[in-house]
């Protein structure tokens, strides 16, 4: 029977129950107990004891002495009437094909009902195998590690392990995971201990586009592989100064004796490009960004577009900074005069821009 918001429920792995009063994806159920607490159960691990809407006089119970051992017969039973009281039926989990190779992942979701404009997230750990996985889940803002969630997670589910507020993610510069494999009652080949640090770029919350369709959830989410095929996946760090050396070395490698019928390529590669700065042209929302963080991703725009553009000599570049109170464009005149040294600049056409743009030319 398919379990539906309303019904009455008891745990078929442990004691307890109560309403169902919400349904996460396929699978997981939110079940309120007597004393108010929402408890996240799987729906396979629930019987319903009363749909939705039955009279609690008609609710279908099981005997009180049935659900522990150690309980005494009701008045006027027999022994042989304990004796026969049903067993509830032992979970075992369902294996699928290729779940012995560990596929683990970390998903972020907007919280349920703000997905164009939320507030908070949730975070829900995904694990594709046919093992139990003992897991801690941790954040930091830069010292110290503080654990956000801890538990098991059964083979071949997703679990709920974290929600949080906008306002929190300045404590999510990293967040670290940590697993432990095994099987119940039935021999499995040894895994490793994983211990994964994931950097986050909390910018990425605020940008709709970072939560995209998916296999795991109906709405879009942020999905973030931590193991595959028993391996860690690796994070890919690229530094900046490495990055620009090797496409100066590939334009080198590409440059050929030109044609004359290749001028229109020249022309084409003296076109001006205009970058906007402005924060709003960059970010769908910057609700919850400190000053310092907006100016730093603007910072990494501008980098962004001159590593891209570092081997097309004679490439004009217009970064439109704005006026304002001149912190971002005091900032990119730094850069220029720092890491850009042997780059051109000059104010941008006044006529076009007024005093709000900068010229770059790429030598």
């Amino acid at each position: 029977m398919a379990i539906k918001i309303g019904d009455k429920v008891r745990f078929l792995n442990s004691t307890g129950g109560g309403t169902v009063v919400k349904l996460k994806g396929k699978d997981l159920a939110i079940v309120e107990d007597e004393d108010g607490f929402e408890v996240p159960v799987l729906a396979r691990e629930c019987v319903v004891v009363a749909e939705a809407g039955t009279p609690a006089a008609t609710r279908t119970a099981a005997p009180a002495y049935a659900a522990s051992p150690a309980s005494k017969p009701a008045a006027g039973s027999t022994p042989k009437e304990t004796r026969q009281a049903a067993p509830e039926p032992e979970y075992v989990p369902e294996e699928t094909p290729g779940g012995d190779l560990l596929q683990i992942s970390l998903a972020f979701l907007p919280a349920e009902g703000q997905a164009s404009n939320p507030s908070g997230f949730e975070a829900f750990l995904i694990n594709e195998s046919n093992y139990y996985l003992l897991f801690n889940y941790m954040s930091t803002p830069g010292s110290g590690w503080t654990s956000r969630c801890n538990g098991l997670i059964e083979p071949n589910t997703q679990l709920r392990i974290d929600e949080f507020a906008l306002e929190v993610l300045n404590n999510f510069s990293r967040i670290a995971l940590q697993f432990i494999a095994f099987k119940e009652d039935k021999p499995y080949s040894l895994k490793r201990t994983y211990s994964l640090e994931q950097p986050l770029n909390a910018v990425k919350f605020y940008k709709q586009t970072t939560f995209a369709a998916n296999d795991y959830f109906d709405d879009g989410a942020w999905i973030i592989p931590l193991v595959k095929n028993d391996q860690p996946v690796e994070r890919i760090t690229v530094n900046p100064k490495e990055l620009q050396e090797a496409m100066m070395r590939k334009a080198a490698q590409d440059k050929a004796p030109a044609p004359k019928a290749a001028a229109p390529e020249k022309a084409r590669g003296n076109d001006i490009l205009e970058i906007d700065l402005h924060i709003h042209q960059l970010l769908d929302s910057i609700a919850g960004l400190s000053n310092s963080d907006i100016l730093q991703y603007q910072l990494d725009k501008f980098h962004e577009i001159l590593q891209e553009y570092a081997g097309k000599k004679g490439q004009k570049i217009v970064f439109i900074h704005g006026k304002g109170d001149g912190v971002l464009r005091k900032a990119i005149e730094k850069e220029l005069r720092t890491r850009y040294k042997t780059y051109y600049v000059q104010d941008a056409s006044f006529k076009e821009y007024g005093f709000g743009a900068t010229m770059v030319t790429i030598k």
